[in-house]
């Protein structure tokens, strides 16, 4: 059983503002559903880009074609031990940042983990406030890039710290749920968006309950930003419209 994946925002490295460069990249390696679920959906709502394997191997094999700047691993996993793909995995890089995730609580079993790498060791169940606020800690720590304050992507800039855009002309004001939609599109690199995804994403809402919040709020971005800027695929999604 080697697992299966669900990809997350793909980003290019392109230019000294690249979208990867503005957001972490992390790999969740957990086999049931609903955490993976759970957890992906937070992240994605903190703003990092996620990538999803319901098995180590598919997890190990991702890892060798992309860096993460964390990995979230259970240990109890039905292909491959836990704590052999922890060495696999320090063995590889051995700079990778990992946190374990797991129902284990026994302190023998932290230590262990510890001891062979893992940056951090969380038991489930958990809280999403003290995960998010781990993996947080464990992105800051040992980073030597200055916090990214703009997010530039297809003829936007988006100001993180005083929630303007602009376009070449000047900060634009942006309302707040404005700045969350925009960020997540801008996030998304030119990816189309469903409308069942920015529900999610920017209104946490789990099922379309038919409202149009999302045509309307798309509507003031357009008239700020200007018509050109986020493209409408007709009965797909949203996208920011691609410069090339």
């Amino acid at each position: 059983m080697s697992g299966s994946v669900s990809t997350g925002t793909q980003f290019t490295r392109e230019g000294d503002y690249g979208i990867a460069e503005a957001v972490p990249h992390i790999l969740v390696v957990d086999d049931e559903p609903d955490i993976l679920r759970f957890i992906s959906r937070c992240f994605r709502g903190q703003g990092f880009a996620v990538d999803c394997a319901s098995g180590v191997a598919m997890g190990l094999e991702l890892t060798r074609s992309r860096e993460y700047d964390l990995i979230v691993l259970d240990l109890m996993m039905p292909d491959i031990d836990g704590v052999a793909a922890l060495k696999a995995l320090v063995g590889a890089n051995p700079d990778q940042r990992i946190l374990v995730l797991s129902a284990l609580t026994d302190v023998t079993t932290k230590v262990r983990c510890l001891e062979l790498g893992a940056t951090d060791y969380l038991s489930k169940p958990f809280a999403l406030a003290e995960l998010v606020a781990r993996v947080r800690a464990r992105l800051r720590t040992g980073s030597e890039a200055a916090p990214t304050r703009f997010l530039r992507s297809a003829g936007v800039t988006l100001d993180l710290e005083r929630h303007t855009a602009d376009v070449g002309q000047g900060p634009i004001a942006l309302s707040g749920r404005e700045f969350e939609l925009l960020h997540h599109l801008m996030r998304r690199g030119g990816a189309v968006c469903s409308r069942e995804q920015l529900l999610a994403s920017v209104w946490h809402m789990e099922f379309d309950p038919g409202t149009n919040v999302v045509d309307v709020c798309i509507r003031r971005l357009r008239t700020k930003l200007g018509g050109e800027v986020i493209e409408t695929l007709r009965n797909v999604g949203y996208a920011l419209r691609s410069t090339a």
